[in-house]
């Protein structure tokens, strides 16, 4: 799909919070809540696209407040378990922003979406320019300090594009940074976010407590 005129313009949403999706990537998800499986049930006869959103403070359980800007989702695998849960997987194909919610008789929300802002997502991008080893060796200290184990030799075997997408949407990054990550206009300006990130966090290692 390369034309934003194909894509729907309501959509049904599916609201997380510290969940992002990103244009070329893939989000399994398990979906348990009533509503959500009406959902995927209504995506699946319609397109099979959704929206996931992160949730922001402020507004109801039921209902909280949303982030400005989403990523649509193709669903491209589905499972039905025993016990009713749906596994899916969605397959990133651009960020929107939200324009308004529709009044919508069906237990979750829809949303009205802008596609204009992100037309680029739609195209082939370069990798970003990067000095691979160093940003490794960057990224490799900060997550061993965070006590996370890494496999270094798939971190080398990846395309820098999808490293840094799925380091937007799996590594340990607040859901306000995560947020930004969404919202970076490239994959460039993603990765320099990132190096920032990393960077104050292992300035703020080095330096450590205030006496």
């Amino acid at each position: 799909m390369t034309d934003t005129q194909l894509l729907p313009a309501d959509i049904p949403l599916f609201p997380l919070s510290g969940v992002v999706l990103l244009p070329g990537e893939t989000l399994p998800l398990n979906v348990f809540e009533p509503r959500y499986l009406n959902m995927v049930d209504d995506a699946r006869r319609s397109g099979g696209c959704l929206g996931i959103i992160q949730t922001r403070p402020g507004g109801s359980s039921l209902m909280p407040m949303l982030a400005p800007i989403g990523c649509l989702g193709e669903i491209t695998a589905f499972e039905e378990t025993p016990d009713g849960r749906y596994l899916i997987s969605l397959h990133g194909l651009t960020r929107f922003e939200l324009v308004e919610e529709r009044d919508a008789l069906r237990p979750y929300r829809i949303a009205h979406a802008d596609y204009s802002a992100f037309s680029d997502d739609l195209k082939d991008h370069s990798e970003p320019r990067v000095d691979r080893s160093a940003f490794l060796h960057l990224l490799m200290t900060w997550l061993q300090g965070e006590g996370l184990t890494i496999d270094r030799a798939s971190l080398e075997a990846a395309p820098m594009s999808t490293l840094v997408n799925q380091l937007a949407m799996k590594g340990p990054f607040s859901s306000g940074e995560r947020q930004v990550l969404l919202t970076a206009q490239t994959i460039q300006s993603r990765l320099e976010l990132i190096e920032d990130v990393i960077a104050s966090r292992l300035a703020s290692r080095a330096s450590g407590p205030l006496h």
